[in-house]
């Protein structure tokens, strides 16, 4: 699928504001299942300073510090990416399927951050580890088996709904709650995919749903590293294994880390902030693709 996707985001102050330095996940991935064409990013006011840098996820990322107070901070970012429907995980794996629980010992260091769980002492919510648990039985411990259990139990158990406010809740919250926005659900599934040692991070992009919506919101998917077929997408919230129609922008272990625009202002006392966005997004023919390019 080709798409080009416009990401606006207007914050309006009630006084002048010095803006302090800001940190922007909005440039989609580039590698892997994904082509990005061509990436433009238009700020007001203009940074006195702008620079990327690779993340520790290997996205690319921006920062950016700014001189002049301002009333208006607009972020827009126009992106066209070209998406891929990666190799089923059965063709992968063949007989090499990971048995769980998956021994944190045959891994890549680097993949320990996404093995902690997620409680202030780094210890795995218990709610996760009965649900691993659940999801384990009559699985064979088979990880496509215990993925897909997985993500009917939560599916079962949590209904999906929209919520732009505050971060994403503990697993056990969730499912205390038995409700919960996309983070929530990609947060539960992660934190019970470290439990059986399948390292999992934390995605954000944008999801094309059809039939199209009156309005495309930001979405929250898992990733989960499966030894032998490497990062692969789950959207415990969606369709679970993921198709052509996601887009990812920024992924991490920690949620917070992929958040659009990050960053501080100072101004007199009691000024007040708005924030309005929009995305907008369409699908495009091959011509209309590469002339983007």
């Amino acid at each position: 699928m080709r798409a080009r996707v416009t990401h606006t985001l207007t914050y309006r102050y009630s006084a002048p504001v010095l803006l302090g330095p800001h940190r922007f996940c909005l440039r989609p991935r580039g590698h892997g299942f994904q082509h990005l064409r061509s990436f433009e990013l238009s700020i007001t006011p203009d940074p006195s300073r702008l620079y990327p840098l690779i993340a520790a996820s290997g996205d690319e990322i921006l920062r950016a510090r700014f001189l002049d107070a301002t009333e208006v901070f607009e972020v827009k970012a126009t992106s066209v990416v070209d998406t891929l429907v990666p190799a089923a995980l059965a063709v992968c794996l063949e007989e090499n399927e990971p048995l769980l629980p998956y021994p944190m010992g045959h891994l890549n260091c680097d993949l320990l951050g996404s093995l902690q769980g997620w409680l202030p002492n780094g210890q795995h919510d218990p709610a996760a580890v009965d649900l691993a648990q659940e999801a384990l039985m009559g699985s064979d411990q088979r990880a496509l088996m215990f993925l897909t259990q997985l993500v009917e139990i939560i599916q079962d158990r949590v209904k999906y709904t929209q919520r732009h406010i505050g971060p994403a809740w503990p697993a056990g919250r969730t499912l205390k709650e038995r409700v919960g926005s996309c983070r929530d659900l990609a947060m539960l599934m992660i934190e019970t995919c470290r439990c059986v040692g399948l390292p999992a991070r934390f995605v954000s992009g944008y999801h094309l749903v059809e039939p199209r919506p009156k309005r495309y919101d930001l979405h929250a998917w898992a990733e989960v590293y499966l030894p032998g077929a490497g990062w692969r997408a789950f959207d415990p919230s969606g369709m679970g294994a993921i198709d052509d129609r996601y887009i990812p922008v920024a992924t991490s272990s920690k949620p917070e880390l992929t958040a659009a625009v990050t960053g501080s202002f100072s101004g007199p006392p009691k000024v007040t902030s708005e924030l309005e966005w929009s995305i907008e997004a369409e699908e495009l023919a091959m011509t209309e693709a590469l002339a983007a390019v």
